[in-house]
């Protein structure tokens, strides 16, 4: 149980957020077009979740590493699913967007 747990809200190993973006990581931020405009990671991209699966062209390169974040993790998670279901290879939870900004 714990284990998928974690597996649906991508916990497990740390992983390094800064060193991933220094590597070329893109962020997406799927919270919506509102929340998005109160306050972002500087270049994340706003893609809300609920039309994710719609925009999936933007993200051209299914092998890019991409961080999913939102306010509380949650939808971040759920966006990471819908990504790694559509084959993109190395997505991470990266949770609620301020925790996100402090570790980069």
């Amino acid at each position: 149980m714990i284990s998928l747990l974690k597996k649906i809200f991508g916990l497990g190993p740390t992983v390094n957020y800064a060193e991933l973006v220094q590597q070329g990581a893109i962020i997406i931020d799927v919270r919506s077009k509102a929340e998005f405009t109160g306050g972002h990671i500087k270049g994340a991209i706003n893609i809300p979740v609920n039309v994710l699966s719609n925009q999936l062209g933007q993200l051209k390169d299914k092998n890019k590493t991409i961080i999913t974040c939102c306010a509380s993790g949650m939808r971040s998670a759920s966006a990471k699913s819908i990504l790694k279901s559509n084959g993109f290879t190395s997505v991470h939870n990266g949770g609620g967007w301020s925790s996100l900004r402090s570790k980069l």
